[in-house]
């Protein structure tokens, strides 16, 4: 297989348009220009009305200069709709992805990025911007007002009276609200200066504030001159900041005034319109629109569907190592980023001093797709000018170091305000890198051979995967056996089958089942790898080599519910084979195990202990199981929550594959996790993941804390309290 270039225009990659963004958009900005150009027609028709309580508009403002600012809205209406356009073109250049239907969840998707719900997470900066958006928004749609008003007819026009005096009232107390929003944005960059801002400041942030201010702070000063010079009537103290400004202006000079500051005023809003689609501003257009085309047919634990690599003969990459093979709702994604860095202080391979900064993969892919677009447009943010790309090459700045310290825990898609998927661009990349360049960890390699050669990651004997049941003093079920049904296969996983301590967690589930009289079954040596170690490393190859037994022994037998104690195994099981032909009900340990407890066919009993359970990222973030394994631990002990947990829980650094690679750069991210939970002053660690398991105990056993705090799967509890005396 052979990598080649598809030209950023060609038809293969714009088949998927019916009618392509940038058309759209060059479409709206001939429109913008020709209604504009109209608008000044239409408003010069009718006679200006003077109403005892109301206001001229382009009162004071000569003639000449109301044409050049028709003039010159119209033409950088057009100007802005053209580098949105630019950009457009940009984007297109990815892979077909179809982002339709499904429209009450995108309208909900969109309401929440206007609503700024998701900025909220994070209040403090929530409430900032959402002063500054809001109002905003109040004084454009005050503007559109006084235009629309201005083009009616006498007979029809509003802006008078109560209506105007409350109109006015409202605008200035938005002036002030925004004002005050710009004051405190350039507060929290300037002077508190958070590292996740400061990391990324540049000389745009403060184009940007201070052209808002500008905005702001002329539009109340040329309110102030004008009633400066109209003589302060008493119907226009309802401008409550702009009445007492007024008094600042002496009444003989207030006409040059009010036309220095309109004029002012406007050439504040010509630059903003600058500024939107080439600075990151534009993310008060694109954040709210990538929230609306977040949701997608793919579950969010799946990862994008490959062809058959066994039956294809016509792939000439997988993976992406250059723009046009990201799809173009990825390279869409590069402009809706607001640079905020949420993702940055979440993510446990940033926080613990590897070279993976997962902003940093946005922009850098953003500076390439943009600096090599058929017309280059701006990055997403400015970069130094020595930071230069010779081609659409991402690897010219994004390393595989970068690439491979991920460990797939989808915290920073999570907490990411405007929706973008950054594991997904991260998963791509590595696809590249380990099946069209063989660039990948040593240890990974003998991982992939163990796979290839034994069917599991631990190279261990296929024949010894059942030898577990020998440790039960009931029969288990094999499900291959002639003639043996089961309303649930109890997939065991590799770790479940071959590592020690994972076996205690396998004999406990399998106990619980038999206790509960629940009818299971195992396969045995017919179970191989999921595949998910391979997957999420890369190598879709053996990935689809062991998933493709796996569907074809699970459809031969008829299995239609699983049950498993593995998180991964779980998210490949549920969410990726179904790409292949393998649809089946598949449940975690903790589901199944909650619900015998609610159907009252376990009792467990509380044995006194203090608890903390870890969510592991394929269960949680991956699946949204959150409620039924702290169901367990309410059952069985007192539970106490780590700072970090569920949706915000911390990653064990097992997950991406390395769990089978070393962890050779900074402080380990088991050990940061481990000295969370210790801090909890909890008796017991309880988790539901093989991985997390073996992390989080050789966490408590590297700290020496073995003896007081005791790491344990949910199962093995939940059996152990059964069997106490309470």
């Amino acid at each position: 297989m052979t990598t080649t270039e598809t030209p950023p225009d060609s038809d293969e990659k714009r088949e998927g348009w019916t009618v392509t963004p940038s058309r759209v958009l060059a479409v709206l900005a001939g429109l913008a220009v020709i209604g504009t150009l109209i608008f000044w027609w239409l408003g010069s028709l009718p006679d200006e009305p003077h109403f005892a309580i109301g206001r001229e508009v382009f009162g004071n403002i000569p003639a000449l200069i109301v044409a050049l600012f028709y003039v010159t809205i119209a033409t950088f209406l057009g100007v802005m709709f053209y580098l949105f356009a630019e950009r457009a073109r940009s984007w297109e250049r990815g892979s077909w992805e179809g982002r339709s239907g499904m429209w009450k969840q995108r309208l909900i998707g969109l309401s929440d990025g206007l609503l700024m719900r998701t900025v909220m997470k994070d209040s403090g900066a929530g409430v900032m911007h959402s002063m500054i958006y809001w109002s905003f928004l109040v004084l454009l749609l005050g503007t559109i007002t006084l235009e629309l008003d201005h083009l009616l007819p006498v007979s029809m026009k509003f802006l008078h009276g109560w209506f105007y005096q409350g109109y006015s009232a409202a605008l200035d107390l938005a002036a002030i609200v925004f004002i005050v929003g710009i004051v405190w944005a350039a507060v929290r960059r300037y002077v508190q200066k958070p590292w996740r801002l400061r990391a990324k400041t540049r000389p745009e942030d403060g184009w940007i504030l201070f052209t808002l201010g500008l905005i702001g702070v002329s539009g109340l000063l040329t309110e102030a001159a004008r009633i400066s010079y109209s003589g302060q009537p008493s119907f226009e103290v309802w401008s409550f900041v702009g009445y007492p400004l007024s008094y600042l202006i002496p009444s003989a000079t207030a006409t040059g005034w009010h036309q220095a500051f309109w004029i002012i005023h406007a050439v504040g809003f010509v630059a903003f319109l600058v500024i939107l689609p080439a600075t990151k501003l534009r993310h008060v257009v694109t954040s709210p629109t990538n929230l609306a085309l977040a949701p997608r047919d793919r579950p969010k634990g799946a990862m994008r569907a490959v062809p058959n690599l066994m039956e294809a003969e016509d792939i000439e990459t997988i993976g992406a190592d250059r723009v046009g093979e990201f799809t173009w709702k990825q390279l869409f994604d590069t402009d809706a980023c607001t640079v905020c860095g949420r993702c940055t202080e979440v993510c446990p391979a940033s926080q613990t001093g590897k070279p993976l900064d997962p902003r940093e993969i946005i922009l850098k892919l953003g500076q390439v797709a943009a600096q090599t677009a058929a017309q280059p447009v701006s990055p997403t943010v400015s970069v130094d000018g020595d930071l230069t790309v010779s081609s659409d090459l991402v690897f010219e700045r994004i390393t595989p170091e970068e690439l491979w310290s991920c460990t797939t825990c989808r915290a920073c898609d999570e907490v990411c305000p405007a929706g973008l998927e950054i594991v997904d661009k991260i998963l791509d990349m590595r696809r590249y890198l380990s099946l069209m360049e063989a660039e990948f960890p040593s240890e990974l390699g003998k991982a992939y051979v163990s796979l290839e050669n034994s069917s599991n990651i631990y190279g261990m004997d296929q024949t010894t995967r059942g030898d577990w049941v020998k440790e039960l003093d009931f029969e288990v079920k094999f499900l291959d056996d002639p003639g043996v049904t089961a309303e649930y296969l109890y997939w065991v996983g590799c770790a479940g089958s071959f590592d020690d301590r994972n076996k205690k967690v396998t004999i406990a589930t399998a106990k619980l089942l038999h206790e509960a009289g629940v009818d299971f079954a195992i396969l045995g040596k017919k179970e191989l790898c999921t595949g998910d170690p391979a997957r999420r490393t890369g190598n879709e190859y053996v990935f689809q080599g062991l998933a493709l037994q796996n569907i074809e022994t699970l459809n031969d037998l008829g299995v239609t519910k699983i049950v498993t104690q593995c998180p991964h195994c779980f998210n490949t099981l549920m969410n990726e084979y179904p790409q292949y032909g393998g649809d089946y009900e598949t449940i975690h340990h903790s589901e199944l195990l909650m619900r015998l407890v609610d159907e009252g066919r376990i009792t467990p009993k509380s044995n006194g202990q203090t608890v903390t359970f870890h969510d592991p990222c394929y269960l949680g973030r991956y699946n949204d199981v959150y409620e039924q394994p702290r169901g367990i631990v309410d059952a069985v002990g007192t539970r106490v929550e780590m700072p970090r947990s569920e949706s915000e829980s911390f990653c064990c650094g097992a997950g991406g594959g390395k769990m089978w690679f070393e962890e050779d750069t900074g402080k380990k991210i088991n050990i940061d996790r481990t000295e969370e939970a210790i801090a909890c002053g909890t008796d017991v660690v309880a988790t539901g993941c093989p991985f997390c398991f073996v992390m989080l105990d050789d966490g408590v056993r590297d700290l020496g804390v073995e003896e007081t705090v005791i790491v344990k799967d949910i199962a093995m509890l939940l059996e152990e309290s059964i069997r106490s005396d309470g």
